[in-house]
Parts: structure tokens; C-alpha cells; sequence
């Protein structure tokens, strides 16, 4: 077990902030599936802290039984997540032999990371995570793709034609375009839509905002 890098009054802190981009909170391990959840979309976009044992409304109340807890998540962290993701548990010891566990991930240098829930009979169903605000969203096929091509850091070349002037259009007119819509008035396919958008977005001309419902693409704000 990992000595401590946190006391309870630091835990107390880190509470206080309530849960957003980097920060989950999980009461028990009952459903380890929405916790591996989380911990891949945290190691797919900016990383974060995972506690459990602590509430939805900040109470922090601890696990009785830590190791076995401990025992349950990394068995299925390492089960289900593909590739592999690297992690950090410690434990805070709260005042009544009670512990909550910690765990750390930074963001990835092999993402998309995906969760494979039948990994000997079914690998090829499989589903990817990143982090909107305070919940775990799947990714659509073009988020994925953003991510891979995010670690292959080339330089990303594409030709300013009829369709990208459309597109910049309809940008400069409202405020965000989907695949879907951007397709329907360049007049080309949805995959063709897919690809330009993504490329776009590597080449940090727009940028994208994933949804559960339906992934919005707006300009990029300038820094």
C-alpha cells in the first residue's frame, strides 16, 4: 500500500471545490464500470482525481473496507481498460478506521484509451471516454480520431475550397455547426463532413465540443 501524499485537512480542501473537469466523487465501488468510466475519460483529455468515498453533496464518509475495495477497482481497471492506463492509488485515514482512495491520473500519452467490456469474446465492442465539465461523455468517432491524431503531432495540411468556405460561413453567422448540418449545406457526405471537421479542429482552426447528444464545432478563440 502507498504511504499517504495527502492528509485529511488536504482531502477537505479538495473536496470543497466540488467535483468539475478533474475532480469525481464516488461513495462506493458497488459499480466499478462507471468508475473505470471515469478514469478513462480523465486519462483521454486533462486528467484528474478520482475519491472514493465521498458523496455527490461533499460528505466525506470513507470506506470500511479499503483493501477489498482497492483490490476490486485495479482488478478492473486492468481488465477492461485498453491500452493500458497508468494510475495512482493512496488512501486518506479519516478519524473512525474508516479510508477513502485516491486515485490519480494524468492525461495520457497513448489516448484514446477505450473500455472493452467482453475483452476475450467481443474486443471489438468498445467505447471511449473524455471529460465535459463534471461528467464522463462517450466519444463519437470524430473525438477519437481528434485524440489520435492529437498524438501523432504532425503538421496537418489541408486546401481552403468550397466546402471549408461554407463552413466559415456559416461560423461567421452562428455560433457552432455539427457534422451532420455541415454536410447537409456543403452538399457532401457525412464522412467527408467527418474528416474536414477533424482536420480542422488538428489544425487548430476550430474547435470541439463534445456532447453526449451531438458534438458541436465552433472557431477557434484566439489567445
Amino acid at each position: 500500500m502507498n504511504t499517504s501524499v495527502m492528509d485529511y485537512q488536504a482531502l477537505k480542501n479538495l473536496v470543497k471545490r466540488g467535483e468539475g473537469s478533474s475532480l469525481e466523487f464516488k461513495l462506493k465501488t458497488n459499480h466499478p464500470e462507471k468508475i473505470i468510466r471515469g478514469i478513462v475519460a480523465f486519462a483521454n483529455t486533462n486528467g484528474g482525481i478520482m475519491l472514493i468515498g465521498v458523496a455527490d453533496d461533499k460528505t466525506i464518509r470513507g470506506l470500511k473496507y479499503a483493501d477489498e475495495d482497492e483490490y476490486l477497482l485495479v482488478r478492473a481497471i486492468n481488465k477492461y481498460c485498453f491500452p493500458r492506463i497508468s494510475y495512482t492509488i493512496d488512501r486518506v485515514q479519516l478519524y473512525d478506521e474508516r479510508e477513502v482512495l485516491v486515485i490519480r491520473v494524468p492525461p495520457s500519452p497513448t489516448r484514446p484509451h477505450y473500455i472493452i467490456p467482453d475483452p476475450v469474446n467481443d474486443p471489438d465492442n468498445k467505447k471511449a471516454y473524455v471529460r465535459v465539465a463534471d461528467k464522463s461523455v462517450q466519444a463519437s468517432r470524430e473525438v477519437r480520431e481528434i485524440l489520435k491524431g492529437q498524438q501523432a503531432e504532425r503538421s496537418i495540411r489541408f486546401t481552403y475550397g468550397d466546402k471549408e468556405h461554407k463552413l466559415m460561413q456559416h461560423l461567421g453567422e452562428h455560433s457552432s455547426i455539427t457534422v451532420d448540418l455541415f454536410a447537409s449545406i456543403a452538399g457532401i457526405s457525412r464522412k467527408i463532413a467527418s474528416r474536414t471537421l477533424v482536420l480542422l479542429v488538428l489544425a487548430h482552426v476550430l474547435e470541439i465540443h463534445p456532447s453526449d447528444v451531438m458534438d458541436q464545432y465552433t472557431t477557434r478563440a484566439v489567445s
